[in-house]
C-alpha cells in the first residue's frame, strides 16, 4: 500500500475504501434491491414531517403557504440527491457522506461529518418516538380505549418523562440487531400499510376542505411572532418575524426534517444488491413519490381547518375529527402509528451503519464494526438504541428538531462540493450515475442548502456549535490515534466463501482488519 498522508491532508484512497468492503471480515450481505430500498427511504421520510410537522409550521410561520415550503424543501432535496447519487454510485458503502468526506477531503473532515451524521439521526429517533407516543395516545382515545393517566401524562411531544417513547426506540433497536433481513421484511409491510392509509385520508379529505381556509394564502407579517430569530432575519434587520414571504423559507428549512430519508439509502450501500444502479435509483424515485403525497397532504390539511388551528400534538387527525370525518381520522392515527414506527425503524439501522463505518475505520471503538449472528452491527444498533431513546425521555427534546435539520443540510453541502472536487482528483473513478450540468447544479444546491440553513435560529446554530466541538475533541482524544488510516493499517485478506448457503465462514462475524 502507498505511503498514507499523516494529519490534516489524511485522504482514504478510493480503492482502499472499496477493498476494506470486499476483504473485510466484517462485511454486510447485499439484501436490498432498488424496489426494497425505496422502501427503505418510504419508511422514513412518510412520518413525522407530513403528520406533525406541516400543522406546525403551517399554524406557526407559513400559513396555508406551507404548500409552497414543502415544494422549495423538495427542489433543495433534489437537487441534493444528484450529488447524493453520483458519490453513492462511485463509492458504495455503509458510511455515507462519512466516507465520501473521507475520500474526498480528508480523515479530519470525514470525521466532522461522521459526528453531524451521528447527531442527525440520534435526534430524529428521539423526537419522532415522541411523537409517535402522542399519536399513540391519539389512537387510544379515538378507539374509546381508556388512557391510563401514567400513560398520558407521559405521551405528550413536549411534555413528562418520554419513557414510552423511549420503549419503543429499545424495541426497534432489538429489532435491528436481530438482522437486516427481518427487519426489511417488518419495513415492507408497515410502509405499504402507511401509504394506503395516507391515500385514502387524502382522497377523503379533500371532499371536507374549505375554500375559505386556503384565504389569505400567505398570512400577513407578525413582527416578533417566531419563537425566535433565524440567522437571516437577524441579518436582514428582524426579530423572529414569522409569516409572509420569509415566513415561507423559513418553514422550509425545518420542512427539510420531512425529507430525510433518501440520503439514508447510502448507508444501505453495502446492503445493496447492484449499489451503483440500484442507490440512485431509489434516492430519485423515493423523493418523487413523497413530494406528491407531501404537497397533497398539505394541500387538504390546511384547507381542512384554519391554520391557527393546526398546532396541535396530531394535526391532521384532528383536523379530520373537526370537520366530522371521525373515521377517517382513526385511519390517519393508525397510520400515523405505523409512519413513525418505520421512520424510527430506518433511522436506528441508518445510525446503526454509520457507527459501523466509523468504527471500522477505527475513530470509534472497533467493537462498533462487529457483524452479530443477523448478519447486522450488533454493538453499533445496540448503540443506537440506547442513545436515542435516553434522549427521548427529555421532553425538551422535541425543541431540538431543527438541530437534525442542521445536520443534514451540512452533509448535504459536503456533497455538493464532494462531486465537484471528485470530478477533478479522481475523474476516472467509475461512476454509476453522473450529475448533469457540474458544477452549475452542485453549485446551485450548495447555495440552496446555505440559504435554508439561515432560516434556522442562532440557537439551533449555537447547540450545532457545541457539538461538533466536543466531537472535535473526541477525535483528537481518539480516533486520530485509532485511526486505521493513520496507523497504515491494510484489511486482511478476504475470508474464504461458505461452501453452503448455510455455511458461514469461520470468523466471518467478527470485526477488524488488524
Amino acid at each position: 500500500m502507498a505511503d498514507v498522508p499523516i494529519g490534516r491532508s489524511r485522504r482514504l484512497p478510493p480503492e482502499l475504501a472499496m477493498l476494506r468492503i470486499s476483504n473485510a471480515r466484517h462485511r454486510l450481505p447485499a439484501i436490498f434491491g432498488t424496489g426494497l430500498l425505496i422502501v427503505l427511504a418510504l419508511g422514513v421520510m412518510i412520518g413525522a414531517g407530513i403528520f406533525s410537522l406541516a400543522g406546525r409550521q403551517a399554524a406557526t410561520m407559513a400559513g396555508p403557504a406551507v404548500i409552497v415550503s414543502f415544494l422549495i424543501a423538495a427542489v433543495v432535496c433534489l437537487l441534493a440527491a444528484l450529488s447524493y447519487a453520483e458519490l453513492s454510485s462511485t463509492l458504495p458503502t455503509a458510511g455515507s457522506v462519512y466516507t465520501f468526506a473521507y475520500v474526498a477531503f480528508g480523515e479530519l473532515w470525514a470525521w466532522i461529518v461522521g459526528w453531524a451524521l451521528v447527531l442527525e439521526l440520534v435526534v430524529a429517533a428521539a423526537v419522532v418516538s415522541r411523537v409517535w407516543a402522542a399519536y399513540f395516545n391519539s389512537t387510544l382515545e379515538g378507539f374509546d380505549v381508556a388512557v391510563p393517566s401514567f400513560v398520558a401524562e407521559h405521551s405528550s411531544v413536549d411534555e413528562g418523562t418520554g419513557w414510552i417513547a423511549a420503549i419503543v426506540v429499545i424495541v426497534l433497536a432489538l429489532l435491528v440487531m436481530i438482522g437486516s433481513k427481518l427487519s426489511g421484511r417488518v419495513l415492507a409491510t408497515i410502509v405499504a400499510a402507511k401509504l394506503t392509509a395516507v391515500v385514502v385520508v387524502i382522497v377523503v379529505g379533500a371532499r371536507h376542505v374549505d375554500k375559505a381556509n386556503y384565504t389569505p394564502f400567505v398570512p400577513d407579517v407578525q413582527e416578533g411572532a417566531g419563537a425566535s430569530g433565524t440567522v437571516l432575519q437577524s441579518l436582514l434587520g428582524g426579530a423572529g418575524d414569522a409569516f409572509g414571504y420569509m415566513g415561507i423559507f423559513t418553514a422550509a428549512g425545518a420542512i427539510v426534517f420531512a425529507f430525510i430519508g433518501f440520503d439514508l439509502i447510502a448507508t444501505a450501500a453495502e446492503d445493496a444488491r447492484e449499489p451503483r444502479r440500484s442507490v440512485p435509483r431509489a434516492m430519485l424515485a423515493s423523493i418523487g413519490i413523497v413530494t406528491v403525497l407531501y404537497v397533497a397532504m398539505a394541500a387538504v390539511l390546511v384547507g381542512l381547518r384554519p391554520h391557527s388551528e393546526l398546532n396541535t400534538g396530531a394535526p391532521v387527525s384532528d383536523a379530520l375529527r373537526a370537520a366530522g370525518s371521525g373515521w377517517s381520522a382513526d385511519v390517519i392515527n393508525v397510520g400515523a402509528l405505523l409512519g413513525l414506527t418505520t421512520v424510527v425503524l430506518v433511522v436506528l439501522i441508518a445510525q446503526s451503519r454509520v457507527l459501523f463505518a466509523m468504527g471500522r475505520d477505527g475513530l470509534l471503538p472497533r467493537g462498533l464494526a462487529r457483524v452479530g449472528a443477523g448478519s447486522s452491527p450488533s454493538r453499533a444498533a445496540a448503540l443506537a438504541g440506547l442513545a436515542g431513546a435516553a434522549l427521548a425521555l427529555d421532553p425538551g427534546t422535541v425543541k431540538r428538531a431543527d438541530l437534525l435539520v442542521l445536520g443534514t443540510l451540512f452533509a448535504f453541502a459536503f456533497c455538493a462540493v464532494g462531486v465537484v472536487r471528485l470530478r477533478k482528483s479522481q475523474p476516472d473513478l467509475e461512476r454509476g450515475f453522473r450529475v448533469p450540468l457540474v458544477p452549475l447544479v452542485p453549485i446551485l444546491s450548495l447555495l440552496a442548502t446555505l440559504w435554508l440553513s439561515l432560516n434556522l435560529t442562532w440557537k439551533t446554530w449555537q447547540e450545532f456549535g457545541i457539538w461538533m466541538v466536543a466531537g472535535l475533541v473526541l477525535y483528537l482524544v481518539y480516533g486520530r490515534r485509532h485511526s486505521a488510516l493513520g496507523n497504515r493499517e491494510e484489511p486482511p485478506p478476504a475470508p474464504p466463501e461458505p461452501l453452503t448457503p448455510a455455511v458461514r465462514a469461520p470468523g466471518a462475524h467478527r470485526a477488524g482488519y488488524r
